[in-house]
Parts: C-alpha cells; sequence; structure tokens
C-alpha cells in the first residue's frame, strides 16, 4: 500500500488499482457532531412524545408539525455527515474495464463503473484557500463538494469529498498514469 497522503492511499495489484480516500477524522469533530446530533435527537424525541401525549390547540400542533419537518430535515443532513466522518470511504477501482468508484458507509455503497472510452473532461477544482465556499465547505457538518469532475454520457460525476490542493494534485497524478496504463489493453 503506498499513501499519497494520510487520507489517500492506493495498491497496484498489477491488473487493477485500488484508492481509498477517508474524510478528514478529528476527535474533537466527532465528539462535537456526535454530543450535537444526540441533543438534536432528543429534542425530536421530546417534540413528537409533545404530539402524542399533551393535549394542544390546533395552532400548538401545526407549529410542531412544522418545526418537526425542519427537525427531520437536519437530523437526516447532520447524521449523514456524522457517521461519513466516522465510517465513510471513498473506493476507486482502475482496471481494464473502467474507473469504478464507490462512496460507502462501512460497507454500505453500490460500486458504479465508468467505461474509459466515454470518460470526457476529467478535471479538478479546488476553491481559493480564503474564500466563502472553502469556509463552508471545510465546515465539519458538511459532508463538502467532490474535487474531482468528468463527463459521463452528459452527466457530470464527481468525486474526491474535502480534499486539498496538495492531495488533489497528487491523486490527479496517480489516476493519470494509471488511466493511460489501463486504458490501452
Amino acid at each position: 500500500m503506498t499513501k499519497i497522503s494520510d487520507r489517500i492511499s492506493f495498491v497496484d495489484h498489477g491488473n487493477k488499482t485500488t484508492i481509498v480516500i477517508l474524510p478528514a477524522r478529528q476527535a474533537w469533530v466527532i465528539a462535537l457532531m456526535g454530543a450535537w446530533l444526540a441533543m438534536w435527537c432528543t429534542i425530536g424525541i421530546v417534540s413528537i412524545w409533545s404530539l402524542l401525549v399533551l393535549d394542544l390547540k390546533d395552532q400548538e400542533r401545526i407549529i410542531l408539525w412544522v418545526f418537526m419537518t425542519f427537525w427531520l430535515y437536519y437530523a437526516q443532513r447532520v447524521a449523514r455527515s456524522f457517521f461519513w466522518i466516522l465510517w465513510g470511504q471513498e473506493h476507486l477501482k482502475l482496471d481494464d474495464l473502467g474507473l469504478h468508484i464507490k462512496k460507502s458507509i462501512r460497507r454500505y455503497g453500490k460500486s458504479i463503473p465508468y467505461y474509459y472510452d466515454n470518460i470526457m473532461e476529467l478535471a479538478s477544482d479546488v476553491p481559493e484557500e480564503k474564500s466563502i465556499q472553502s469556509v463552508w465547505e471545510y465546515s465539519p457538518w458538511i459532508q463538502g463538494a467532490e474535487r474531482f469532475q468528468f463527463l459521463y454520457f452528459g452527466k457530470m460525476i464527481k468525486f474526491g469529498k474535502k480534499l486539498t490542493k496538495k492531495e488533489v494534485h497528487l491523486l490527479a497524478q496517480v489516476l493519470d498514469r494509471k488511466m493511460r496504463k489501463y486504458s490501452k489493453k
């Protein structure tokens, strides 16, 4: 196994190359997000209990249902980001067929093949370091934008969440070299 950075490693098996991209894992971020998610779930449980048990007026019920919609949306968003930081991985496999991309949390995820002949315009995009977009994407509760993209039958395919400029550069070199190697076979 060859490490490109703390988060990216690859293994060359001869007939295929596998690349694993991990999310940035910081203990304080995991603890903070876990505590926030636990408190958010407690608020949701108390709200559901209030809807079912308390004798509320119609206006109070409407307010609680509106709040529960808001609550469910953010519970889902933060839970996905939290589980991504804990167990998420992006798997890239390059072989004779094409580039296979799998975004998984633990083992849950589907590998999708993209054939070399149909991959157009592989490019990378890293926001400026002090831009609002950069600050937003590096916040822990956001899964972040993917740094690599290509066109595949007119659809934009993206991968490489929250990679730094250096990681993008190093991974681009590996991808370019391996894609040339396997696409010529």
